[in-house]
């Protein structure tokens, strides 16, 4: 199957997913907020791994135990959903890219704010140097032992 036909079920799939789990799962297991991050489906159509994050976080090894479980009903649901001769099987594997970038923009925006209330203190706001930054300035004006810059008022020597 090409590229592009993949690329079309596995949207086809994930919109269906996105659409069954809205609907809800009878398993108690399945708790909290479920996102569909993404579907890649395998070239021989076997296999759709679903991806998947679940909030809060105490809930998604369990959540995950019980998608799995319910990947077959899932794959039913979703086949009533979707026009297609074969439906790969489902498997769902647990996303956490969402939280580090959660985590990331929430540290980005903490420095943020620390910035504007250092200006608004009238702190200073260069960022301190690292040990490697601290070395290459010194080394910059550094000159070589026994070595001494030619004064500005004598003459290079030939």
């Amino acid at each position: 199957m090409s590229a592009h036909k993949l690329e079309r079920l596995a949207a086809s799939i994930e919109r269906a997913v996105r659409e069954v789990l809205s609907r809800g799962l009878a398993d108690d297991r399945i708790r909290g907020l479920i996102t569909v991050t993404g579907v890649k489906v395998l070239g021989d159509l076997t296999e759709a791994t679903i991806n998947v994050s679940v909030l809060p976080e105490d809930k998604e090894e369990l959540t995950l135990h019980g998608l799995n479980s319910a990947a077959s009903h899932v794959r039913h649901e979703v086949g009533e959903l979707i026009e297609t001769r074969q439906l790969p099987k489902f498997r769902f594997r647990l996303d956490r890219s969402l939280k580090m970038q959660a985590s990331v923009l929430a540290a980005l925006e903490a420095a943020k704010d620390d910035l504007e209330k250092r200006k608004a203190a009238g702190l200073a706001i260069d960022p301190p140097m690292d040990a490697a930054e601290e070395a290459e300035a010194t080394e910059a004006t550094d000159t070589p032992a026994g070595l001494q810059p030619p004064d500005a008022d004598q003459e290079p020597r030939e």
